[in-house]
C-alpha cells in the first residue's frame, strides 16, 4: 500500500468537498476545481477529512492509489491558498507588461509576444523583470508558467532569457582568442 495514499488530507475550513463516484469538486475562497480521478481507488469523506483507498489489491489500483490523493490534496491546497510560480527575466531590453489580462513579453525578437491566460489563471508583472503566474489549479499553473519561459528560454553562455525563481543555469565557456 502507498505511504503517500495512506495518508488523510486534512480539509481547511471554508472548503467544502463533494464526492459523485470518481468525480471530485472541491470549492474554496480560491475557485473550484473538478476532477475525475483515474479507476482503482475508492473516495471517502470522514468528517473533516477525505480518504483515498485502493479498490483492491492488483497493481493497477496499487500505482493509482498515491497519484489520486496527491491529485485531491493539490486541489484541497489550490483552492484554500493557491499556487504561484515566480519567473525572472534576465537580458538588456527584455521585459514583460500586463495590459489587460493578457501578458506580454519583449525577449528579443522583432515583435512582443502576447499570451492570453485561461480561465482561472493570473499574471503579474513586478519591476518589468518578474513575471508571477497563479491559480488555483496547479498543474495548470505549471503549464502556463512553462509557456511563458519557452519564449525565450535561458542560453547558458550568458545566462539570458526567462527562467524560474531559483533556477540554475549551467554556464559554458565560450570561445577563446586565437593565439
Amino acid at each position: 500500500m502507498s505511504r503517500i495514499g495512506k495518508a488523510p488530507i486534512p480539509i481547511p475550513d471554508k472548503v467544502s468537498v463533494g464526492i459523485d463516484g470518481l468525480a471530485v469538486t472541491v470549492k474554496g475562497p480560491k475557485g473550484e476545481l473538478r476532477r475525475t480521478l483515474p479507476d482503482g481507488v475508492i473516495v471517502v469523506q470522514e468528517g473533516s477529512t477525505v480518504q483515498v483507498n485502493p479498490v483492491n489489491t492488483s497493481r493497477r489500483s496499487r500505482e493509482r492509489h498515491g497519484l489520486s490523493r496527491t491529485l485531491v490534496a493539490n486541489m484541497v491546497e489550490g483552492v484554500s491558498q493557491g499556487y504561484i510560480r515566480k519567473l525572472e527575466i534576465v537580458g538588456v531590453g527584455y521585459r514583460a507588461q500586463v495590459q489587460g489580462r493578457k501578458l506580454v513579453v519583449s525577449a528579443g525578437y522583432s515583435h512582443p509576444v502576447e499570451m492570453v491566460p485561461p480561465e482561472g489563471i493570473t499574471f503579474v508583472v513586478e519591476n518589468n523583470t518578474t513575471v508571477l503566474v497563479s491559480g488555483a489549479d496547479k498543474e495548470l499553473v505549471g503549464n502556463e508558467a512553462a509557456k511563458v519561459r519557452a519564449i525565450r528560454p535561458p542560453e547558458p553562455y550568458k545566462g539570458k532569457g526567462i527562467k524560474y525563481e531559483g533556477e540554475r543555469i549551467l554556464r559554458k565557456a565560450g570561445k577563446t582568442g586565437k593565439k
